[in-house]
């Protein structure tokens, strides 16, 4: 199983960005995925989350502005970020748990690699 992360790149204040997250290989199932990021020096947090039944949930400091949805059918999750405001300068990853064909009773959380978000004044 791979998650591919795509859509980061720089932004002016103010500005928007999409970053996507696709899954990708042997999936039966996906529940919960997520997006988190990491600043320089600082710890990585998670940003928002969505359910498999489509209960999203985001951090304080990007709720009215960011949104969260997924795209059942391609394994996909996107975020949506508007507003955007230095302090979102980071990596974005995303998670997700998953259940793969050779193991049907196990959810094992995936990660994908970072995509670079930065946001100038």
């Amino acid at each position: 199983v791979q998650l591919q992360a795509s859509g980061g790149g720089s932004v002016q204040a103010g500005g928007s960005l999409r970053v996507s997250c696709a899954a990708s290989g042997s999936i039966f199932s996906i529940n919960a995925m997520r997006w988190y990021r990491q600043a320089p020096g600082k710890q990585r947090e998670m940003v928002a989350g969505i359910t498999s039944g489509g209960t999203t949930t985001y951090v304080d400091s990007v709720k009215g502005r960011f949104t969260i949805s997924r795209d059942y059918a391609k394994n996909t999750v996107y975020l949506q970020m508007n507003s955007l405001k230095p302090e979102d300068t980071a990596s974005y990853y995303c998670n997700a748990d998953i259940k793969t064909h050779d193991n049907l009773r196990l959810w094992k959380v995936y990660w994908g690699q970072g995509t670079l978000v930065t946001v100038s004044s």
